[in-house]
């Protein structure tokens, strides 16, 4: 038997607080996935979290049996040349710009949260730019890479790669679908290897059923479950509101937690509201949390992930990028939930399109399983948001103000009228700094006086933040 080729990755994105939770799937999995170097990268405004998260990711793997080599570097293309996966987990704007997209929203009374309503499609016009340049260095350093997308909107940034770069080495990760794989399970006495599971939907929006192994179908069971208080793996920054039971029994299937702001939009924003009254939109406090975690890397003793990581609300997160790398490695084509293209899985949508689904990942990458059509509550709500996404992706490469305004009004989460436009102008002008193909437009709002309501997030912006 030929012997394993070893394995460079490089992580953009690499400062960032999850980066222990993947070096600690890579080593969990190195017999499988032999890696050689690991490049994390970051840009000069990340630049000290990169050196502190670095040096503890080079802890975590001497102590480890294995000998890997971490490279820590602001140059993206030094990193890139003959990389064998290049995962993305970065944040254009850093914390300071999820906040914003928070607190302008909420200013209005409308839902400030980091990949639905206003706010996510903001994230998505300022991160596709980035992650096409990404490719174009992919195409021309290591052509021959997987990119391993785990950077929100993750949906909506890895549709652009296929679709605007042209790149189909590509699979959008979310740990949401493991995190229910997870905690399932024991709500009806099993454990997962019992369970087969079919998930069908977008990214942030999708549902699932769950089969035992006999075949019997147990999602009523798992629904049932719910209602008895078991934890069925909602994650930590979605405010946990069980949907109608009545709505359940009628959709038989499983919901991820993010339907919570469709199907309980009045209770999710009222919880918004007061948070952003009180303690603060969790963008805020996630930087709390961050500051926390950041202190405890500084550590020289600290070579292991710390508990406090899961409060991120990226628990599995390695399990979900590392088993991808490994799968697609080993070719061992594993049941994995993957944003990749549709290919006829959910014939409620073209073919074309991405979308987030049970697939068998092997060398060949994702090839989607069959789910079928959907009932249609949820073929409405799936055929309004995936064409909401696909105004959004071209947006944010064309810098068109029109088709903003039309991702806006598509929007379940924003009211079309006067505050939607009102919200958008504000964004733009808070971003403007990551926004360079809505210069123009942009120019244009600055001259009519356009001004940022909230407090902190006009604060934030002459800051230059």
């Amino acid at each position: 038997m030929s012997e394993k080729k070893p394995v460079k990755i490089v992580t953009i994105g690499g400062g960032s607080s999850y980066t222990p939770e993947l070096m600690e799937g890579f080593i969990k999995r190195y017999e499988e996935l032999p890696i050689k170097e690991i490049w994390l990268v970051d840009i000069e405004d990340g630049k000290e979290k990169l050196e502190i998260v670095g040096k503890m990711a080079q802890r975590m793997w001497d102590a480890s049996p294995y000998d890997v080599k971490v490279y820590l570097t602001l140059n993206r293309r030094e990193a890139l040349k003959d990389a064998d996966f290049v995962t993305t987990q970065f944040r254009v704007g850093l914390l300071n710009a999820r906040i914003k997209d928070e607190r302008i929203p909420f200013s209005y009374g409308l839902l400030g949260q980091e990949t639905n309503g206003a706010g996510g499609i903001f994230k998505a016009f300022r991160t596709i730019p980035v992650i096409l340049s990404i490719v174009e260095d992919m195409k021309e350093l290591c052509p021959n890479a997987w990119l391993i997308n785990f950077t929100n909107p993750s949906g909506m940034v890895s549709e652009s790669v296929m679709r605007y770069g042209k790149w189909d080495k590509v699979i959008g990760l979310c740990n949401v679908p493991i995190a229910s794989m997870m905690a399932e399970p024991a709500t009806i006495g099993k454990t997962l290897d019992q369970l087969t599971y079919r998930f069908a939907g977008l990214n942030h929006f999708h549902w699932h059923k769950v089969y035992d192994e006999c075949g019997k179908e147990v999602t009523q069971d798992i629904i049932d479950a719910i209602y008895s208080g078991k934890d069925t793996g909602v994650p930590e920054n979605i405010h946990k509101l069980p949907l109608f039971k009545e709505q359940y029994d009628a959709m038989k299937m499983l919901a991820c937690g993010y339907h919570n702001y469709y199907y309980r939009q009045e209770e999710m924003l009222k919880h918004g509201l007061e948070e952003y009254h009180g303690v603060g939109t969790r963008g805020q406090q996630v930087k709390k949390t961050e500051e926390e975690l950041f202190e405890l890397y500084k550590d020289p003793a600290l070579d292991h992930k710390p508990e406090q990581l899961a409060k991120r609300g990226g628990a599995h997160y390695s399990d979900a990028a590392c088993e991808t790398i490994a799968s697609i490695y080993s070719n061992a084509n594993r049941h994995i939930v993957v944003t990749t293209r549709n290919n006829g899985a959910i014939p409620d949508l073209p073919s074309d399109c991405a979308v987030e689904v049970s697939s068998f990942v092997g060398a060949t990458g994702a090839k989607a399983i069959a789910f079928g059509p959907l009932h249609p509550a949820e073929r409405g709500w799936l055929q309004c948001m995936k064409n909401m996404e696909l105004c959004v992706e071209e947006a944010a490469v064309t810098g068109d103000y029109g088709m903003a305004l039309q991702a806006f009004f598509l929007n379940p989460q924003i009211p079309s009228g006067e505050t939607a436009k009102r919200v958008l102008d504000e964004l733009l002008i808070a971003h403007k700094k990551y926004l360079p193909r809505f210069k123009k437009k942009i120019e244009e709002l600055e001259k009519e006086g356009v001004t940022i309501k909230d407090d902190v997030a006009r604060e934030l912006t002459e800051q230059g933040l």
